[in-house]
């Protein structure tokens, strides 16, 4: 549950359905980087906070090594 879909209020027409996909295509990128090794829920936070890490995450590219 690292979405915390429970807490979800998403009742109008078909936002529930869009949702759900939004969540599997999220955590399909995430748990396709080889790089990653926190858990899944970190890994989201720190898409947020960190815009190489998403960028890296949305192109499908290895970490840059510096």
């Amino acid at each position: 549950m690292a979405f915390r879909e429970d807490e979800a209020r998403h009742r109008a027409k078909n936002a529930a359905a869009n949702m759900t996909t939004l969540r599997d295509f999220v955590l399909a990128l995430v748990k396709q980087d080889p790089s990653r090794k926190l858990g899944v829920a970190n890994s989201r936070k720190r898409a947020g906070f960190d815009r190489h890490y998403l960028l890296q995450l949305i192109k499908g590219q290895p970490p840059a090594h510096a």
